[in-house]
């Protein structure tokens, strides 16, 4: 008798409910922490001195262990066992919670959410494979569903928690606000999970070399693209970092492709129509975690909201996606992959292009409103996207396919961070630049607004005193600095917006090359 059959005996019908709900206490405190730091960022950068570029590392870092861990489920499950595996991730997990809390530089903040991720990336896939373990196949549909509800709902709800925790008592206890869950998670996994098989053969080998070729590879390249503004694209220190990008990269490749145990199966992409799916996942995961990072920032360095306003205002568009979702799998069920795809990126698509247009005055309910009917796209294609790119391939491939997918939905969430944090750094030194190249003589309004500051600082703001010596004062320059610089980093974001528009209705193309795998699968 298998450990899971012996607890399902001693526990009877319950425990399937018993496991599922132990295994969501872990993966909701998890996916929670993955979007409830972003409103604390802007505390989090007065507190260090952090600038935008370095502070983006709390959601990247997050998401790049994640990404990197989530492939080394299936040996931990090998070697550990469910409960062994389960509990030593939420171990580390409660540890990096306690080094953020506790944290007294910049750099330890990243460091604790680099724990955070890697126990994330170990602890999603292994609740997946808990529950599809403890129920039986008729019934798996629905604890996915559950499942699937809990993974959507948790990172909507985690930002209006956060903001909280925030403005009633400290940007540490953000940290800290799901550490009881996790012990809760512990003292569960002590019954309801099952011990390691020692009768199991567990001749699963750990692709060491390919796991630290992909570690290189994701900290050069995004510690190159998240300091290419700092120090210069053309530098010595971030070409060097993107020739190592490159060369790990190249290295990782050809080592799974040679090593009789790859920690990635590559050869799942000789399959076309699962490689347009990656490439959908890659624009869906920049989507999902793109959008909680530059949401938030936005409203409270541009429009003043405070972390818990700007938490709320992403709490309706997860309700919606908890509404939206088990539909969704209905409908990925009757209709052929593409369509809910295509759907679900075009809507996701529309809801940026009309974001593109947010200015200081924008409404609360405005925003909120192209929030949620983003959430509803996302909703709507993820279902269908996951079952039409393992639809696309042969049955001994779904278990190595099951993993790329989420390997690279995470990836493209990693990058996409990365990337708008860049973008909105450099449109707002561009913006920034372009308006202060207006004030000229040839500008009426700017030579008025200059000289009437100048007339005003020069006389220690005493219109009757005696006037200073000199040309224009620093503090007229300043002055107009400081109206013009929020005004740059408003273009900057409706940037953002723009380009994550536009990559969402490019990613229709590759989803339009999914429509095969259900004419022929069918």
């Amino acid at each position: 008798m298998s450990p899971i059959e012996a607890l399902s005996a001693r526990y009877g019908p319950a425990y399937k409910w018993l496991a599922t709900a132990t295994v969501m206490l872990g993966t909701i405190s998890t996916t929670a922490t993955a979007t409830i730091v972003n409103v604390a960022m802007t505390d989090i950068m007065g507190a260090f001195g952090l600038g935008q570029d370095q502070v983006q590392w709390l959601s990247t870092g997050f998401l790049a262990a994640m990404t990197a861990t989530m492939l080394l489920t299936a040996w931990a499950l090998d070697r550990l066992g469910y409960r062994a595996a389960f509990i030593a991730a939420l171990v580390l997990f409660i540890l990096g919670c306690l080094l953020g809390a506790a944290s007294s530089n910049g750099g330890e903040v990243i460091l604790a959410r680099v724990m955070q991720g890697s126990a994330a990336g170990l602890i999603q896939p292994l609740a997946m494979v808990v529950i599809s373990q403890v129920f039986p196949i008729e019934q798996r549909g629905t604890a996915m569903g559950i499942y699937g509800v809990g993974i959507v709902l948790a990172p909507a709800l985690g930002p209006t928690l956060g903001g909280i925790m925030v403005d009633q008592y400290s940007w540490r206890d953000v940290f800290l606000v799901v550490v009881p869950v996790c012990i809760a998670g512990i003292v569960a996994a002590c019954f309801f999970l099952p011990r390691h098989d020692q009768t199991a053969g567990h001749d699963r080998r750990f692709d060491l070399i390919g796991f630290c070729l992909l570690v290189v590879a994701l900290t050069t390249v995004l510690s190159g693209l998240s300091n290419g503004q700092r120090d210069g694209w053309s530098s010595n220190t971030i070409l060097a970092l993107f020739a190592a990008a490159l060369l790990a990269t190249a290295g990782f490749v050809i080592w799974e492709l040679t090593t009789a145990h790859p920690l990635l199966s590559l050869r799942v992409f000789a399959n076309r129509r699962f490689t347009a799916a990656c490439l959908v996942a890659f624009a869906l995961g920049a989507g999902i975690y793109g959008s909680t990072y530059i949401v938030p920032l936005f409203v409270q360095t541009v429009q003043g909201y405070t972390p818990t306003r700007s938490g709320l205002l992403l709490m309706p568009a997860g309700f919606v996606l908890a509404i939206v979702f088990p539909i969704a799998g209905q409908l990925s069920d009757r209709l052929p992959a593409h369509m809910p795809v295509v759907a679900g990126l075009a809507i996701f698509g529309c809801s940026c292009w009309l974001s593109r247009s947010v200015d200081v005055d924008t409404p609360f309910w405005t925003l909120a409103t192209w929030v949620l009917f983003g959430r509803v796209g996302l909703g709507l294609m993820l279902p269908a996207l996951n079952a039409g790119a393992l639809r696309a391939l042969p049955h001994d491939q779904l278990a190595q396919g099951s993993g790329s997918l989420n390997f690279v939905r995470q990836l493209g969430g990693a990058f996409g961070v990365n990337l708008l944090s860049v973008l909105v750094e450099q449109r707002t030194v561009f913006h920034g630049d372009a308006l202060a190249q207006a004030l000229t003589p040839e500008n009426p309004a700017g030579i008025e607004a200059i000289n009437r500051l100048t007339l005003l600082l020069s006389h220690w703001g005493n219109p009757f005193g005696d006037r200073f010596s000199g040309g224009t004062p620093p503090g007229a320059m300043a002055y107009l600095e400081s109206v013009l610089l929020p005004k740059a980093r408003l273009l900057a974001y409706q940037d953002g917006f723009y380009i994550v528009a536009i990559v969402f209705f490019i990613a229709i193309v590759p989803a339009w090359f999914m429509r095969q795998g259900r004419r022929q699968g069918g």
